[in-house]
């Protein structure tokens, strides 16, 4: 009768270990695929971070150019102007 326990006892350990060995190799390979994914995400949020600093930087050096050329239009409007009787 033991050796009939026996017999299905250690049987169903492995089977039972190789079942719980599959789970956990799920469940690493579906953490790693989210964390991954997360990565991902948290990358593509730095980079559109980074590009919109310097493109609002490069926007700003673009609008004080302007500006200062503006001004100096009217400035010499001002001139021709008053240079003019």
């Amino acid at each position: 009768m033991d050796e009939q326990i026996l017999r299905i006892i250690i049987p169903a350990a492995g089977l039972i270990s190789g079942l719980i060995g599959a789970y956990v190799g799920l469940q690493n390979r579906a953490l790693l695929a989210e964390v991954r994914k997360e990565l991902a995400e948290l990358e593509n949020r730095i980079i559109l971070r980074i590009n919109g600093t310097y493109v609002r930087t490069t926007e700003c050096k673009l609008r004080d150019e302007n500006i200062h050329n503006r001004i100096d239009v009217l400035a010499a409007e001002i001139r021709n102007h008053n240079a003019t009787p």
